[in-house]
């Protein structure tokens, strides 16, 4: 039976990463692939609680998918009534040197609050009206990435990897920030030097103003605007603080900061009596442009790696590992690698799933309480997935969802980025590592 579910993985999975060349949304693959799954094990395993187990790891992918649409309604608002205008509107620099270190941390503040996808896609399309040379703005783009990789990895809102881990318990906000922050930023600094010192060397065409090429949605105004994203940005700051103050699990916090939110507009559009009504752009309409084939392909991987997990298969891995290489640092950074190849939501889900977050009884217990110390909640293991599983996506351009859209809006062609930005961002990531490292020795 476990060979079949491999075996339904690894095609599901490979049908996935070649969903351009199938021509099949990955959507309708991983949805497919989660039933199918499910369906040999309840067949194969004769085990009387398969509905049971299918119930329980239902409701925790589902707490995700909840906060996830949450988040994106909210960041959909900000664009919508033109928020994030705001923030670029403020790149006024004409000096390329100092413009690529201003993207690099703009992008890595901005991703630790929207998604690193979403930052990707704002801070690119105000690239294009500052850089006009299409190659040139490569390097640039390719900077980007990296910082909202980098950015995302250290917030607990920041990233669907670091979202996940963050809501099942592994991680805490403030010791993943705490512990995170200083890494992550050195993933990005040390790219964005030689980056900067490669633009600084040839002379390159002028940076157009971006004042002339920035306008606000028809009837929106500046102060509406702002106010739009300061809600927004506020109300996913919350999340993190309601759920230290309640207690309660992150989704209540998103629902409760998107129906505030909700709220706010509608009576702020209540106001508006002379707006057109098709031009008002209430969260009911915002709603409608939420990226729906995303989330189901979240439910498909989640719920396929549930399956597997249920099926004994991660834990027979986890074993594996924990008898031939048996050291915390090795097996993260193997997954951080993987992760510039394979998409990192089934890594870091199969890897929650194949260590369970340890506690006193099971650190007494083991033969080795030394090394199961790394799996207790916040524990080193946790902080090097989380770390590992976000930054090492930026090693290969395909190996992002802001790598992916990046290479969409501005044709970046794979091969050059592998020759001129992953070495660059596979320095930053050991960088980050050794950093991590020497926290382990010191601070943990």
């Amino acid at each position: 039976m476990n060979l079949l579910l491999i075996i339904i993985f690894v095609l599901g999975y490979a049908c996935i990463a070649l969903e351009h060349k199938i021509k099949t949304d990955k959507a309708s693959i991983s949805l497919f692939m989660f039933g199918l799954i499910w369906s040999a094990y309840a067949l194969l395993s004769n085990n009387a609680n398969c509905n049971v187990e299918l119930l329980e790891h239902l409701g925790s992918t589902c707490e995700t998918l909840i906060f996830l649409i949450g988040a994106m309604t909210i960041v959909e608002l900000i664009d919508i009534h033109g928020g994030f205008h705001i923030i670029t509107a403020r790149i006024t620099t004409r000096n390329k040197y100092k413009l690529i270190w201003l993207l690099a941390i703009i992008t890595f503040f901005m991703s630790a609050v929207l998604d690193n996808m979403t930052t990707t896609i704002i801070m690119v399309m105000m690239l294009r009206r500052i850089i006009p040379n299409a190659k040139e703005r490569w390097f640039f783009a390719g900077i980007i990435i990296i910082a909202a990789n980098s950015g995302g990895a250290w917030s607990p809102i920041g990233d669907i990897t670091t979202i996940m881990l963050w809501m099942r318990g592994n991680v805490t906000t403030f010791n993943l920030i705490g512990y995170l922050i200083l890494p992550c930023l050195v993933s990005l600094v040390i790219p964005t030097y030689f980056a900067a010192k490669q633009i600084k060397k040839h002379k390159t065409s002028v940076v157009r103003n971006t004042q002339q090429n920035l306008s606000l949605p028809q009837g929106i105004s500046k102060r509406f605007s702002r106010g739009i994203l300061i809600a927004g940005v506020a109300g996913l700051l919350f999340v993190p603080v309601f759920k230290s103050i309640t207690g309660l699990p992150p989704y209540v916090g998103v629902t409760f900061s998107l129906g505030a939110l909700w709220i706010v507009t509608e009576f702020m559009y209540g106001r508006k009596r002379n707006f057109e009504e098709s031009a008002k752009n209430r969260v009911s309409k915002v709603l409608k442009r939420i990226d729906m084939p995303t989330i189901l392909f979240f439910l498909g991987i989640l719920m396929s790696v549930a399956g597997l997990q249920s099926a004994g298969i991660l834990g027979d891995v986890a074993n594996f590992l924990d008898q031939n290489i048996h050291e915390v640092f090795s097996i993260a950074s193997v997954v951080g690698v993987l992760s510039s190849i394979i998409d990192n939501v089934p890594l870091v889900a199969a890897c929650m799933g194949m260590y369970p977050v340890a506690d006193a009884a099971t650190i007494a217990a083991s033969a080795d309480p030394v090394y199961m110390q790394a799996f207790m909640q916040d524990g080193l293991f946790w902080l090097l997935l989380t770390y590992c599983a976000g930054v090492g996506g930026s090693l290969l351009i395909i190996g992002s969802a802001a790598g992916v859209v990046a290479m969409g809006l501005e044709k970046i062609n794979f091969a050059w980025y592998l020759k001129n930005i992953s070495l660059l961002a596979f320095i930053g990531y050991v960088a980050g590592i050794a950093v991590i490292y020497l926290e382990s020795l010191f601070l943990m």
